[in-house]
């Protein structure tokens, strides 16, 4: 989380706007990235999961897996939105009046 302001410092030289802008979209981007690779990853496991199951038990699987992905899907976005705050709220500058 560190590396975020550390990366939005090199090319804002100064500028408290660059410098937060940056740290949002580095933010913003990163979440993403994450939750595309490990949205792919639960998404396959899932897959593998149910041609296993329906290998081996006659208990239907497709009627589940929207409910399934979804909480899963969830879940994992609850985690990332959280990952995303700390890190925002640990690299962006605010000036208050004084």
């Amino acid at each position: 989380m560190e590396r975020i302001g550390i990366a939005a410092s090199k090319f804002a030289k100064g500028n408290i706007w660059l410098y937060n802008l940056g740290v949002i979209m580095i933010a913003f981007l990163s979440s993403l990235f994450i939750f595309f690779v490990a949205g792919a990853s639960i998404i396959l496991s899932l897959l593998l999961l149910g041609y296993i199951i329906d290998q081996v038990t006659p208990v239907g699987f497709e009627k589940q897996w929207g409910v399934i992905l979804r909480i899963s899907m969830i879940a994992l976005s609850v985690v990332i939105g959280i990952f995303n705050l700390m890190a925002l709220v640990k690299n962006l500058k605010i000036k208050l009046p004084k």
